[in-house]
């Protein structure tokens, strides 16, 4: 968990010390830093819904501990879908992020709420409030992969 905390810290740091990080020397680099972003949100989000389904046994500790990590990398990835980025590397971004932004702002802006819905539950320690949470999240994550990003 220290590696976790470690690598948030580095990218808080990262984040508000420098404006320059929302420009990249390469298309590719946006696609490598969004992907990132969501992998590692993916990866956090996916431990809590496993105890919100009962397939990993629940700790309110390690759910508060992922939660926060889910609801800062939630705003991370969306400083990645440059212009460019669409027509470079291994995208499942489809063409409408771009064409719909608008859609898909207000979808990456309904994420970010509902991650930090989750990560309020998941400090009150009770499995229950994180089950509606995880479903809300997972609602928003999924509403924005089934128009925005190739299966």
């Amino acid at each position: 968990m220290k590696a976790i905390a470690a690598f948030v810290l580095a990218a808080s740091v990262a984040t508000f010390a420098s404006p320059s990080m929302a420009q990249f020397a390469k298309p590719e680099d946006a696609v490598k830093y969004r992907q990132s972003a969501l992998s590692v949100m993916g990866t956090h989000f996916g431990r809590i819904a496993a105890m919100a389904s009962g397939k990993a046994p629940y700790d309110a500790k390690e759910a508060a501990d992922n939660a926060a990590i889910v609801e800062f990398m939630s705003r991370l990835p969306w400083a990645g879908f440059v212009e460019g980025s669409d027509k470079v590397g291994n995208t499942k971004a489809l063409p409408e992020v771009w064409s719909q932004n608008a859609k898909f702002k207000e979808a990456s802006e309904k994420l970010m709420a509902e991650t930090t819905k989750l990560n309020a539950a998941a400090k009150l320690g009770t499995l229950d409030g994180l089950k509606a949470a995880v479903a809300s999240t997972g609602s928003a994550c999924k509403g924005c992969h089934d128009i925005f990003r190739a299966k």
